[in-house]
């Protein structure tokens, strides 16, 4: 019997006549924690801009906050850019995107640049790209594009396991080969999260979860790298001027901000102390100058984004722009939650970023890019529908 999928959309029958205007409460939630993430930044960044290490910056107090501010006007462009092109469009273009991740995944390892012993960025020359990130809003595109050819047959082996089963592998192994332990687990989440939001049999979970188990065992054991941050993890203080020091910086900065903060730009721990503090750690120094009220609002303000997001993706035309708006919805949830709590160290340290805010020129495009296609998928939202039940609930 015949449902909504299986005849053309909502979504495509809008743009063949008219696209309304984007949803202005989740345009304008983005927007705002752009604009404190890169003052955030300028924070952050002032004092190890100015001192300069490295010799990057030229001893340029505003360096980051410059390029951070420029990447991000040129980000509210890109998200007003792809809040245009319909979701017809992205559905024919998740091929070429997961081609091009997997062969910027393949080239980083020949010509990507090294820094502390990984090689996960390429050299655009007035910038460097790490194709991890693009390789996150290919497996939603490609997944989603996926899920919707297979329909009901995603609760078999052979289509709703693996075909993704194999384009996650070979992502796992190139992030792997970097290496970057941190994107693997984010994409690992990812893939998983369509595959739920696809209909995959609750079983296949399962035994995901049991093989990433004894995987991370394995790591802890045979990695040297990996057994280090879990070692930090469970006890940071007790080696505080190697492994700890990171994560024992990170719960000063946060200890020290207190209910209300020091205030803003008067962190201490951003003089040369937290490492990664415009980067990874960014929150951290949100904490210490903004105190509980301050990183709670901030945190409030994503939690507002990302249930409007899942709202948008409920009332989404079609199956596809479902897929699309909840997997970016929750890639969103995933990197603010584990931000949050690699810098509180509830899960050990990784390199996972906060959106919107943490330095990071191509990741603020793609992240605002990432956006701008939710903002899409609202376009096509009948107005109609916007009353009522989704048509996604209807079968």
């Amino acid at each position: 019997m015949k449902n909504k999928y299986d005849r053309p959309s909502t979504g495509q029958m809008q743009t063949a006549e008219k696209r309304h205007a984007a949803d202005l409460p989740f345009a304008l939630l983005t927007l705002l924690l752009l604009a404190i993430g890169v003052v955030t930044v300028l924070s952050a960044s002032f004092a190890s801009a100015y001192y300069d290490i490295q010799g990057e910056t030229g001893h340029d107090p505003v360096y980051y906050f410059s390029r951070q501010a420029v990447f991000a006007l040129a980000g509210v462009g890109v998200m007003a850019l792809c809040s245009r092109v319909p979701m017809r469009v992205w559905r024919r273009l998740a091929g070429p995107v997961m081609a091009l991740s997997l062969g910027s995944l393949a080239a980083v390892l020949a010509v990507g640049s090294v820094v502390n012993g990984a090689r996960r960025w390429i050299n655009l020359g007035f910038t460097t790209f790490q194709p991890s990130e693009i390789t996150k809003i290919a497996i939603i595109l490609y997944f989603s594009a996926l899920i919707c050819k297979y329909k009901d047959r995603m609760r078999t082996f052979r289509y709703g396991i693996a075909p993704f089963a194999l384009v996650l592998s070979a992502v796992a192994a190139l992030l792997v080969m970097e290496p970057h332990f941190s994107a693997t687990i984010i994409i690992l989440m990812i893939g998983a999260s369509m595959l739920f939001l696809g209909g995959a049999a609750l079983g296949w979970f399962i035994g995901g979860a049991g093989l990433l188990g004894v995987g991370g065992v394995l790591a802890v054991a045979l990695v040297p790298y990996v057994a280090e941050r879990v070692n930090s993890f469970r006890d940071p203080f007790s080696d505080l001027t190697g492994d700890g020091w990171q994560i024992v910086q990170s719960l000063y900065a946060i200890g020290s901000g207190g209910l209300t903060g020091l205030g803003l730009g008067q962190s201490r721990q951003k003089y040369l102390y937290l490492p990664e503090e415009h980067n990874d750690f960014i929150f951290s120094v949100v904490c210490e100058e903004l105190g509980f009220i301050g990183a709670s609002l901030i945190l409030v303000l994503f939690a507002l984004l990302i249930l409007r997001g899942y709202w948008l993706c409920m009332h989404a035309p079609d199956r596809f722009s479902f897929l699309v708006g909840g997997g970016i919805t929750t890639m969103l949830a995933l990197q603010v939650v584990l931000n949050a709590a690699v810098c509180t160290n509830l899960v050990p340290c990784t390199g996972i970023s906060l959106p919107f805010f943490s330095y990071g020129g191509t990741a603020l495009l793609i992240q605002m890019a990432e956006a701008g296609i939710v903002l899409s998928l609202s376009r096509e939202i009948p107005f109609a529908e916007t009353e009522g039940p989704s048509p996604i609930r209807k079968k």
